[in-house]
This record gives C-alpha cells, sequence and structure tokens, in this order.
C-alpha cells in the first residue's frame, strides 16, 4: 500500500450552503472518513483555517491567500491505496464533489 495525499479545494462558483446544508454536508463528512476508517485507508487529515501567509521568491512573505483566487484549499487527508487510481476512485466519495468541491490526489514520496 502506498500513501497519497487528497487535497480538497473548492472553486469560487460553489454552492453556497444554509446553515441546515451546512450540517448536513459536515455529517456526509464524518460518514465518509467512518468508511475510509472501516476500509483501513484513512492515515489522517485536518480542516484548514482560512487566511494565512504566502512566502515566494527570496523570502518575501505576503498575507495569503487570497479570496480573487479561483480556489481555496480547504484541507487534506492521507488515505493508503493500492494505485493512484484507487485513491481516485476513494476520493469521488468526497461529500464536496456536488457542490463544487475538488479533490486533488497526490502520492506521497517515501524517502528510505
Amino acid at each position: 500500500m502506498k500513501n497519497f495525499m487528497f487535497i480538497f479545494s473548492r472553486t469560487s462558483d460553489s454552492k453556497d450552503l444554509s446553515p441546515e446544508e451546512m450540517q448536513s454536508n459536515m455529517q456526509e463528512w464524518f460518514a465518509w472518513v467512518d468508511k475510509l476508517k472501516a476500509a483501513g485507508a484513512y492515515v489522517s487529515g485536518e480542516a484548514l483555517l482560512p487566511g494565512g501567509k504566502t512566502v515566494k521568491g527570496k523570502g518575501l512573505v505576503t498575507d495569503g491567500p487570497f479570496a480573487d483566487s479561483k480556489e481555496a484549499v480547504g484541507g487534506y487527508f492521507i488515505v493508503k491505496a493500492k494505485s493512484i487510481e484507487d485513491a481516485a476512485d476513494m476520493a469521488k466519495g468526497c461529500p464536496d464533489m456536488p457542490i463544487g468541491g475538488i479533490v486533488e490526489v497526490r502520492e506521497v514520496m517515501v524517502f528510505e
């Protein structure tokens, strides 16, 4: 099994949710995580708070990410899968997909 990172983001045209829809969406997230855990695939993950800093060039630090960007990264998971295709199939279960969510699937490099 290999480790893969799911990087969760939403586009600027993602559906805005009512408080009730947000609660329902969170329940869907909890159920999806439980399903990944039961399958032995979930390793770890965290949501990210908005805002932060961007460091680029020769150490220039600015506020960011910016609200005018087309996508906002909201969190990540590390999962175990046999292949990137299997990991991508797992990512299809992300509860944000129907509301403009995007999951980037990347293999984690192992240094031995």
